[in-house]
């Protein structure tokens, strides 16, 4: 039993560690970006971050597509059908590669109309639409590495994808500096340079998985000329009713974020802004959550795919508790040390400040049930191919109860912001609920494959 355990918490911890210090990479490049731009005045920073809308939306959809394949690849994963992990590989790059192709015409083509959508500041469209025009070449390149990445985590190689983003990091971060500020003898482009930066970012990224994939003969490669084989239609088939109920999800999931924001903005300026502040330290919180999350999928879908229902049963359950001592220990600091925690944000105004540590309070509290719902829907339903089901959930709660909630608290009762922020969280108190019982029930295991 003792063995047992070690394996399992070194198998987590072995795909849990790369994913989150990646996930953590990216969070801070983010960050970093939004830094440097925001020295070239607030029509760039705002025309930046209305043409990332876009990629946000792409970034979404390419997220259902390899989540879908990643209940695919863990099941043949687990079975070491490798023949089926390539042709699901080759599945996920051919969906993302039209997709961000057709992201990339529209981005390159129609940038200025694109922004016109959200903002009528032509100072604001002029920045967005110049940056836009460029980043939008960087997007199947961002396809093709969300599908290696995906494929590598998934069989057995999450370390790989962490070494490339390290060298994207890298790259980005010393170009941005370069072409933004116009340093070493090159011009100043202002956000085109940005721009710039995060295509060559996204071609070294690239090139380090495939060049990764291609010096060895792991799972995953393929010659070139197989990438574009014919896919069975049983497959297709197969492939298709596993993933779009995650596309779905996860579209709706980010319209409903939006309704969010909107029932806080009503609230007013200063609520507004303490939600910003609150909601980017919680990313940072869940972090972790995200790599136990990946490894929760990958590893019950290998169980699934074995048809170990017993142990996968078993694990889930580890799980759960995994993600409830997790979310206590990260949401309890977050209760207890709002002060410290707003110290990092210098230039707060004392009323934004007092709101936040409130939030943060709050958001500790509900913070639990969001770990133990991520854990729930994206690990263990997601890993044993019960996307239909997570789906329903998911909108269930988002558009039944947390979304009316928010509004009727902010538009009709006028609610401050605190109260808003826990009649939103009534949505994840459900989840949790409803969730936890089909966990329990043993539903949600969906064998996908054959042997």
């Amino acid at each position: 039993m003792e063995k047992e355990n070690k394996h399992f918490y070194r198998q987590m911890l072995a795909i849990a560690i790369p994913v989150s210090l990646q996930s953590l990479l990216t969070s801070f490049l983010n960050t970093l970006d939004t830094i440097m731009i925001s020295s070239l005045g607030d029509a760039s920073i705002a025309g930046v971050g209305l043409a990332n809308q876009v990629f946000f939306l792409f970034t979404l959809i390419c997220f259902g597509i390899h989540t879908g394949s990643a209940v695919l690849f863990s099941q043949y994963w687990g079975i070491k059908n490798t023949h089926k992990v390539q042709e699901v590989n080759q599945m996920s790059l051919i969906l993302s590669t039209v997709v961000s192709v057709v992201f990339m015409f529209l981005g390159v083509l129609f940038p200025y109309e694109i922004l016109h959508i959200f903002t009528k500041d032509p100072l604001v469209i002029q920045a967005g639409g110049d940056y836009l025009r460029v980043a939008a070449l960087s997007y199947v390149f961002t396809a093709w590495s969300f599908a290696m990445t995906n494929a590598l985590r998934t069989t057995g190689s999450p370390k790989v994808p962490l070494i490339a983003t390290i060298c994207s990091f890298v790259t980005n971060a010393v170009f941005n500096y370069v072409f933004i500020f116009g340093k070493f003898g090159a011009p100043a482009l202002g956000v085109v340079g940005a721009a710039v930066a995060t295509l060559i970012a996204r071609v070294v990224e690239v090139s380090v998985l495939f060049g990764v994939v291609f010096s060895y003969s792991g799972p995953i490669r393929l010659p070139i000329g197989r990438y574009w084989h014919h896919i069975s239609k049983g497959l297709w088939m197969n492939y298709w009713i596993t993933t779009y109920p995650v596309i779905i999800n996860e579209t709706f999931w980010a319209l409903g974020q939006v309704f969010y924001n909107a029932a806080y903005a009503m609230v007013g300026t200063q609520a507004t802004a303490a939600i910003q502040v609150a909601v980017a330290v919680q990313n940072l919180s869940f972090i972790l959550v995200r790599g136990i999350g990946s490894s929760c999928s990958i590893m019950l879908g290998n169980r699934v795919g074995r048809n170990e229902v017993e142990q996968a049963q078993k694990e889930a359950k580890r799980f759960v508790t995994i993600s409830l001592v997790v979310g206590v220990v990260i949401g309890g600091i977050q209760s207890l040390t709002p002060h410290w925690t707003l110290l990092m944000f210098a230039h707060l105004s004392p009323e934004v400040f007092l709101i936040g540590q409130q939030l943060l309070q709050i958001m500790g509290v509900i913070f639990v049930f969001k770990t133990l719902n991520s854990i729930i829907l994206v690990g263990i339903l997601r890993g044993g191919g019960d996307t239909q089901y997570g789906m329903k959930l998911e909108m269930a709660c988002v558009w039944l109860i947390g979304v009316p909630l928010a509004l009727l608290a902010a538009a009709v009762w006028h609610f401050p912001v605190q109260l808003v922020v826990i009649c939103a969280g009534a949505e994840e108190l459900c989840k949790a609920f409803i969730g936890l019982r089909r966990v329990f029930s043993g539903k949600w295991i969906h064998r996908l494959v054959e042997a």
